[in-house]
């Protein structure tokens, strides 16, 4: 029998399926969930470690792509929005099939498809090839980005509502340290003067192996049902989009940036692609490693007040940004594009732990109790994280648009940086408004002591 501190898996059904799950029962938290949770945790992240790495694969192989493969700034910001692009639409359904195959599966079948751009761009990438080939390749690199939200819906489940902000925040930023890593893998090919192949070359194994990991260290939980209906109740809340417009102001900021900083250097600063790969992997690198300092913030003094302060200081370098590239000093661009990217990173913690306690409060406002109302926060926070990641990255592309605009027109991004200021302040507005001003909602008195701890203002989610 299944007992409330027990974990078993079904034998009617094959892999590792685990029937019972009750995360914010303490004893079953203490003596089954935490071991099998962090396990899980470890190899999600592992996972979408490679899909962030391969997503943003192409803005590390246009700094090898010199004159003699005829592209010029403009095709390569187009090139990198439209991979954002797939990787941003790919998010809704890689959400949802978290709850179709199971998270263990999907993680299997999800590391498995990252061979495909793989292995195409290896074939692909020499002088010669169209501009078309290319991008089409291209577009295949954005099932990496999808890794994120199928990821976050699975690791949702595992952790309890008072473990969500860390946990993650933990999984975002191990996963959005691929960024990085891959770039600096990129720089040590650079230097050694070897080709992008053998960059494509050292990742198609190591995909191999997330997937294998996968299916033998990872579980699916039983009680994660396919719901069409929660997408649905999702996409008519009013907060789903709300967050999604946040998003775009820390995650799409982050991945827009990742892609589009080694080329801001080398069109607007003259950056030789070593030169300009010595510093691209520093700010993905410090935003990807604060992400769980944001979420361990957010869980001690509330995620809408983290989130509104980091946009004050996203807003902040963002303007120092503007007098650097006007008064063309390098040494002040790279290190205000560095802090603007350990923000968004920090953002990107904070802004994520408001999603399931928003739904929670939610939960407890319509008087649901206890582990009826944890199910209902898991069940739309885990929909409303595939259609809020999606429109975040959504962000991205549009950086990489309004970079590719601002070099066409004025021969710089001066332009571009003055519309990402106009936006943060819009994000700083929201944020006040629907969650921090002092008319924001409470949750209504609960009847018992532990309900009475969740009660949170929408200040403190």
């Amino acid at each position: 029998m299944t007992g409330p501190g027990t974990a078993t898996a079904p034998p009617s059904r094959g892999g590792r399926w685990i029937r019972h799950w009750d995360p914010e029962n303490e004893t079953f938290w203490n003596e089954t969930g935490e071991k099998v949770a962090r396990r899980n945790l470890f190899f999600s992240v592992l996972s979408e470690h490679i899909g962030f790495s391969i997503w943003t694969l192409w803005s590390v192989l246009v700094l090898f792509m010199g004159p003699e493969y005829g592209l010029t700034p403009a095709d390569k910001f187009m090139l990198t929005s439209m991979v954002t692009l797939v990787g941003a639409v790919v998010r809704v359904p890689y959400t949802f099939a978290v709850a179709i195959f199971g998270g263990r599966n999907w993680t299997i079948i999800s590391a498995s498809l990252l061979l495909i751009p793989t292995i195409a761009a290896f074939a692909v990438m020499e002088p010669g090839t169209s501009f078309s080939t290319f991008l089409l390749v291209g577009l295949l690199a954005g099932v990496g980005g999808g890794n994120f939200a199928s990821s976050m819906t699975n690791i949702n489940a595992f952790f309890p509502l008072r473990k969500k902000g860390w946990a993650l925040g933990l999984n975002a930023g191990g996963g959005n340290i691929g960024v990085p890593v891959i770039q600096l893998a990129a720089l040590a090919i650079i230097g050694a003067s070897g080709g992008p192949r053998v960059l494509l070359g050292i990742y198609i194994p190591l995909i191999v192996l997330a997937a294998v990991l996968a299916a033998v260290f990872m579980d699916n939980l039983e009680n994660v049902k396919n719901d069409t209906g929660a997408a649905k109740d999702a996409a008519r809340d009013a907060h789903t989009w709300i967050m999604s417009v946040l998003y775009i102001g820390t995650f799409g900021s982050f991945i827009g940036y990742s892609f589009a900083f080694g080329q801001v250097l080398q069109n607007q600063f003259g950056r030789t692609p070593l030169q300009a790969a010595y510093v691209t992997f520093l700010g993905p690198l410090l935003g990807s490693l604060i992400r769980p300092v944001g979420g361990w913030l957010a869980d001690r003094y509330g995620g809408a007040r983290i989130s509104l302060w980091n946009y004050v200081g996203m807003g902040a370098a963002t303007a120092v940004l503007i007098g650097a590239s006007m008064e063309k000093s390098l040494s002040l661009f790279t290190v205000a594009f560095v802090g603007l990217f350990v923000l968004s990173g920090l953002g990107n913690g904070s802004t994520f732990k408001m999603i399931p306690g928003i739904f929670q409060n939610k939960a407890l406002a319509k008087g649901l109790k206890g582990e009826e109302a944890a199910a209902y926060g898991r069940r739309l926070s885990g929909a409303s994280m595939g259609l809020i990641g999606a429109v975040g990255a959504l962000g991205g592309v549009g950086i990489n648009l309004a970079f590719r605009q601002s070099f066409l027109s004025y021969g710089s991004g001066t332009g571009a940086f003055v519309a990402f200021l106009a936006f943060y302040a819009v994000c700083f507005g929201v944020t006040w408004a629907v969650y921090l001003r002092r008319t924001a909602p409470r949750v209504p008195v609960t009847t018992t002591p532990s309900e009475a701890k969740q009660q949170l203002s929408y200040a403190e989610v």
